[in-house]
């Protein structure tokens, strides 16, 4: 298991179906409460419309409730567990 730096802004670009990520709601601002964050299993990713490769929305499970929901790619703040089809 390998793990990706959270602060790297590009990560939902290696992201890939099965990939355990962090997912970052709502940016903190100034005098504000700090963001929510979750962990979600990726089940679907959406390419972009000028760019099919480069991820724009994933369709993600929450692992503590199982709730499916669809988000922007660029919520993702990092890989915990990539998933490796190779091995």
């Amino acid at each position: 298991m390998s793990v990706v730096s959270a602060h790297a802004s590009s990560d939902f670009l290696l992201v890939k179906p099965g990939d355990i990520v962090v997912v970052e709601e709502g940016l903190p601002v100034i005098g504000s409460s700090p963001a929510d964050w979750w962990v979600a299993r990726v089940i679907y990713a959406v390419g972009g419309a000028r760019d099919s490769q480069a991820n724009s929305l994933f369709q993600v499970a929450c692992v503590d409730t199982g709730m499916i929901r669809t988000i922007n790619a660029d919520l993702v703040r990092g890989i915990l567990s990539p998933m490796d089809f190779g091995e």
